[in-house]
Parts: structure tokens; sequence; C-alpha cells
């Protein structure tokens, strides 16, 4: 590409993301209509066919940065603890799309080969698309966000045996079929292969090469060394005939432990954002508006009809899976798309004789604009229905009966802290936690949680809060805090309250209520460090100590203070100033009182060393 090109690609870049987001719709969207406009179809005729292709080839690359990105967030542990969704969802759409899409394909008076192939190439989502789509709207962390994220690792891993097997679907019963169905069995093994050599590579060799890089203290060096590795791979997956999407996958998390892993990630996020710009602007300019124009009734039904099965089956199985209606749409939409991996498929298919070459381009064309519909989908579904709010597979955990115990509102470090001291001194807990993840998380390590939304009366009374002898209120969200003090006090004031505050005005609004039993949650921890600092720095245990205690003493009283001026901003600034001076006061107090008692120290031992 010439300069003036660059020049021209990265201002549609950034026009088109500050537009889309400015209307309210996904990056995505701007991009594509960039690329529609740029391409070799559109108005601007900016870029030829040559162009296109050559940004595809680059742009490529932003895809392989997102899949190794994402496999650093995911540790093999975990990982290995989403096999089920991976194996049994994945497997699942995979296969019932397929066999829907080739079944339809048979009904249209293909033949059930090219059908099964075609199905089968239709049947994997756009990777970049759905990932991308799903962490701009907050819903990759959600579990119908993991649950996708499964299906799409499983539609990678797919991918593979479908290019290596490709031929087989044009060989007749004749003698040289078995010939070129052996050696795709020799090109599948040599796959494998491949994945072990990655993954042998990725645990011992990477982190060495990353350790000797690290050792230079060159920060460009350690840049370099990032996306050598991702390159790298990709590299040794592209030989072997794989996708360098899977490969970069593999070696994010086999680093996901490894202590540079926050390093990497700082390196590479910024090429990410900015290859998959133009990944998506590249996709647009691919659009052949001369086909669509000349078949626009064919190819949008073919488009409508490829979205609506893959989105009935992906709700059913989100459905079958526990997620309520709204969660299993934003599923079946994100993921209703044709995938990038279906291009090359499709070319496969053509080269081995397994398509003709229309009715691959039509395909082409029809996924190509399945892509653009998705976001507008998602966007209109969002309209109609409000935003999506994930629900659990379940309402709550069965919980014990208990008399005299204490109930336990969060899971986290605060909670997790407090209920381990409270099983040393034998006594009944019962911790309640909303968020699926980490009560499973906490089971693996031995300790016992329930999963519950303490905000929910039913689940309170289920807990036996009426009998309990304390309530811990632990958990991070301040407005459900608050909800869930009210309602204990209003409904169980016999039970004492020891609640979590987050800062100051934390605090404050639990004294609104009336409860005084509350630690903000860094404020010890801080004066302990800043106990350990002070030793550090050469003062004695006790002047260390004597120090932070009567920091905390003012520090303690100065918050109930305020708490009577928290409504009178200029007054709390005033008193701010004068607390700082009272508290050097106090400080130099402190150290003439420390000096003379150093001092009376020093001449009892002087005394004690002269007595006869």
């Amino acid at each position: 590409m010439e300069l003036t090109q660059i020049a021209i690609m990265l201002a549609a870049l950034v026009v088109a993301a500050t537009l889309a987001r400015a209307l309210g719709m996904a990056a995505v969207l701007g991009y594509l209509a960039a690329g529609i406009l740029l391409g070799p179809f559109g108005l601007g005729q900016v870029f030829n066919a040559h162009d296109a292709k050559e940004l595809r080839e680059v742009a490529d690359f932003g895809v392989v940065l997102l899949l190794f990105l994402i496999g650093l967030e995911l540790r093999p542990k975990r990982l290995w603890s989403m096999r089920q969704a991976i194996f049994g969802l994945g497997a699942a759409q995979v296969i019932l799309t397929a066999f829907a899409l080739a079944g339809i394909g048979v009904a249209l008076g293909a033949g059930w080969k090219p059908a099964l192939f075609a199905g089968s190439a239709l049947a994997l989502s756009s990777t970049a698309f759905a990932l991308q789509i799903m962490e701009e709207n907050g819903e990759l962390a959600t579990r119908h966000g993991r649950l996708g994220f499964a299906v799409l690792l499983f539609q990678d891993l797919a991918a593979i045996p479908l290019i290596a097997f490709a031929p087989f679907f044009a060989v007749t019963a004749v003698a040289g079929g078995a010939g070129e169905a052996q050696i795709n069995l020799v090109a599948f093994g040599k796959a494998l292969a491949t994945i072990v050599l990655v993954v042998v590579v990725g645990r011992y060799v990477i982190n060495a090469l990353l350790r000797v890089v690290a050792l230079s203290k060159v920060p460009e060096a350690m840049t370099a060394a990032a996306l050598l590795v991702v390159v790298g791979v990709a590299l040794v997956m592209q030989q072997a005939g794989l996708s360098a999407s899977l490969g970069s996958f593999l070696a994010g998390a086999l680093l996901a432990e490894s202590v540079y892993r926050h390093q990497l990630e700082a390196d590479i996020a910024p090429f990410e954002g900015l290859l998959l710009g133009m990944f998506f602007t590249a996709v647009g300019m691919s659009l052949n508006l001369g086909l669509l124009l000349s078949q626009p009734m064919t190819i949008v039904a073919l488009t409508l009809l490829l979205m609506a099965v893959k989105a009935a089956i992906l709700f059913g199985l989100g459905r079958w899976q526990g997620l309520e209606a709204g969660p299993a749409r934003r599923l079946a939409l994100a993921l209703a798309q044709g995938g990038e991996f279906a291009f090359v498929l499709l070319a496969a298919g053509q080269a081995s004789g397994v398509l003709r070459a229309g009715a691959a381009e039509l395909l082409v064309v029809t996924i190509t604009l399945s892509m653009a519909l998705t976001p507008l989908l998602l966007l209109a579904e969002r309209l109609v229905f409000g935003k999506a709010v994930t629900s659990p597979a379940r309402a709550y955990d069965t919980l014990p009966e208990q008399d005299a115990h204490v109930v336990i509102a969060g899971f986290g470090r605060f909670g997790q802290i407090v209920a381990r001291i409270l099983r040393a001194k034998g006594i009944a807990f019962t911790a309640l936690e909303k968020s699926l993840e980490q009560v499973e998380l906490v089971r693996r390590f031995g300790s016992q949680a329930f999963y519950g939304d303490a905000s929910r009366p039913e689940i309170l009374a289920a807990a036996q809060i009426g009998k309990a002898r304390a309530f811990v209120l632990a958990i991070d969200d301040v407005e459900a805090s608050l909800r869930i003090a009210e309602f204990v006090q209003r409904n169980y004031p016999h039970v004492p309250i020891y609640a979590r505050a987050r800062d100051r005005a934390h605090a404050h609004r639990f004294l609104d209520l009336g409860i005084k039993n509350l630690r903000r949650e860094t404020f010890l921890s801080a004066l302990d460090i800043t106990h350990q600092l002070l030793k550090g720095l050469g003062y004695s245990d006790r002047v260390a100590e004597r120090t932070v205690k009567t920091f905390r003493t003012h520090d303690e009283r100065r918050l109930f203070d305020d708490y009577e001026l928290a409504s009178d901003i200029e007054k709390l600034q005033q008193k701010a100033r004068s607390d700082a001076a009272t508290l050097e006061q106090l400080m130099r107090e402190d150290s003439e009182e420390e000096a003379k008692l150093a001092k009376a120290e020093t001449e009892v031992k002087t005394k004690r060393t002269l007595a006869p």
C-alpha cells in the first residue's frame, strides 16, 4: 500500500470508531461501513481488490493477537475447567448446525457431500466479530459470554480436521478415493504433532526466552520479543496448515502463569486494537456489492436463513445450559454470523472440487453480509428488549439448617478472612456469594460457600438470619450493601451488623443507618504496612507502633466528626486543614514523649551499670 492509502486508512479508523460510539453503536459497525465506502465496490474506491486483499492478510494478524491476549487471561487450570462447555456445547453447536444447513442444501437440490461441507463451513462463526462485540458490550465476562467463547474455541479446533479432510468430500467410490483420504489422515496427524510442539515450546522455551530478554532491561526488546512469540507461533501453525489464531491462543494460555503476563499484555494490546480495526475494515472492503446487486433476493434470503438457523440452534443450546431467554438470545445473535475460517474452508473446497466457483463466491458474500448484520441485530435486540440481564442457572444453593451462627454476605477477599478465623475458632457460619464462579473456585480450595444473592429476602431467610448471632456484610457493591443493611436492620433488628466499607463516604452512609460496627477495607492493612515501613526506616518497634496507634485513634475520631459535617463541604475542608495541623502536633508531642522515655530508660540503664 502507498503512504497516502495508509494515511486514509488511519483516518478512516479514527472517524469510524468515533462516529459509531457517538451514535451508540459498536465500533465494528463503523469499521465495516468505512471498508464498504473505501473498498473496490464502494463509493470512494480508494482501495482496489488487490489492496483490499493485502490489507486483509496484514489485518488477519489482529485476530491472532486477540486470541493471544484472551489466552493470557485463561490459565490452563481454568481452561481445563471449561472442557465440558468447549467439547459439549461447542461440539453440539457445530454438529447440529452443520447437519441442519446440509439438510437445507440437499432440499434445495445440492448433493449431500457439497451440502455437508458447506454446512460445516457455515457452522463456524467469526471469532473476531463475536468476541469484539461481546467485549464492547461488557458481556465477555458474563456466563453467556463465557459459553460463547467456549463455542468459538471449539469452532477453531473443528476447523483443523475440516480443512484437512476437504478433499474427502470430493472423493467418489473409486480406487483413488482411499488414497486421497489417507493423505489427509497424514496431514491430520501432522496437525496434532504441531499442536503438541507448540504446547511443549510454550511451556518450557518461551518463558526462558522472555527471562533472558527481561534481564536486558530494554523495553523495546521486550515488545519485540512479545510480537516475536506471537508471530513465531502463528508461522509454525500456518506451515502445518492450521489456524494461526488457535496457535496464538495456546501460546497465550501457556504463558498465563508467567510472571511476564502483564508485560506481554501491555506490549501487545495497542497493536491488537489497531489491527482488529483494520481487519473489520478489510471485511467491509471484501463485500462484493456487484454480486449483491445482481442477486439481491438470493443473497439476502441465504443470509437470513443462515443466521436464523444458527441463532435458533444457539438459543436452544443456551437454554439447555440454563441461560434465561435474554442471555440466550444475546448468545445466539452474537454467534449467528459466518466466520473468517469459513473463507479458508470454502477456498479449500473450491480447490478440491467440492464446490463450484459460483457457489463458493455466493457463500462468501453471504458470510460477509452476515458479519455486517450482526452488530445491527444486536443493537436492535437491545432497543427492543433492553440491556440483557444475566441470570444464574439456579436461584440459590440449598442452605443448611443453622442456629446461633454467623451469616457472611460476600465471599471475596474480605469475607474469606472472616470465615477462616471463624472456622478456626469452631464458630458456625453460612457464607453467601452471588458469583457462581467464585463459589466453585473457593470450594476447589476447601472453603465452603453457598451460591445466593444476599440482596434477596428469601435467600437471607433461607440462611436462617433470624437465628444468627451476627451478620457480616462484605460485598463489593456499595448500593447493594446499603440496601441489604437497611433490610436486615428493619426486619431483623436483633441481629448485629458488622460491615465492610469501601471508603469514608461508604462508611458515612452506614452511619446514616446507625451501623457503627464497620471497618474501611484498606484502612487496617495500610496502617500495618506503614508500621513495617517505619521499622524499615530505622524507627524502633515501639515508636512505629505508637505512631500508627496515634494516627488510627485520630483518624477514627475524625471519621465520626466528619460525619456530623458531611453536608457542609466548606466546613469539611476547613476541618481537614485543621485536623492535619492537629495530627502534626500530636506526632510532635509523641516524639517529645518518646524522647523523654528514651532518656529515662538510658538513665536507668546507666545507674544500673554504675551501681556496685
